[in-house]
């Protein structure tokens, strides 16, 4: 119990360190908050829509935990695209569940896990998933029973943040 009680504090610590990561809080060497200085902050609201994996999109074998954490900051009602290739005689199918809890996540639990995307629907513009909610949300590939989450490091989770700064 003392290591999960370890990773579980890690992984949470994690999580809010990425979520609160690069905000430019104000005062800094760019001299944007200095007095005297006029210049304002970029204010954009406008939701982004990323594509999950970049130019690698959702496959087998790519750490999407460290994609997650350098694409980090994403903000509530910023869309998060799955794409990935249907399933065929060359490709192995994937999905693309959502996990209820950071446990489930950790372990590649899927039997409380929720279907948002099964294997045909990464094909063309792909999947697209809208955090709509201030909370974390773990994302994992549910295919061959959790095979492609605990050995694909196809898994990956993001607290959204409330505005843009």
């Amino acid at each position: 119990m003392g290591r999960f009680t370890l990773v579980l504090v890690l992984t949470c610590a994690s999580l809010l360190g990425v979520s609160l990561a690069n905000k430019d809080w104000g005062f800094g060497f760019n001299n944007t908050n200095w007095p005297g200085s006029h210049q304002r902050h970029n204010q954009t609201h406008a939701p982004k829509k990323i594509i999950v994996g970049g130019s690698q999109n959702w496959h087998f074998g790519f750490n999407y935990t460290d994609w997650s954490l350098k694409n980090a900051p994403f903000y509530s009602n910023d869309t998060l695209v799955f794409k990935y290739d249907p399933p065929s005689n060359n490709t192995f199918p994937h999905s693309v569940y959502l996990l209820p809890n950071l446990r489930s996540f950790l372990n590649c639990d899927l039997k409380r896990a929720k279907m948002i995307a099964n294997p045909t629907q990464g094909d063309g513009k792909g999947f697209e998933f809208v955090l709509k909610k201030h909370k974390p949300h773990y994302f994992a590939c549910g295919e061959r029973n959790g095979f492609h989450c605990k050995v694909g490091l196809m898994k990956f989770a993001v607290v959204p943040l409330r505005w843009r700064y």
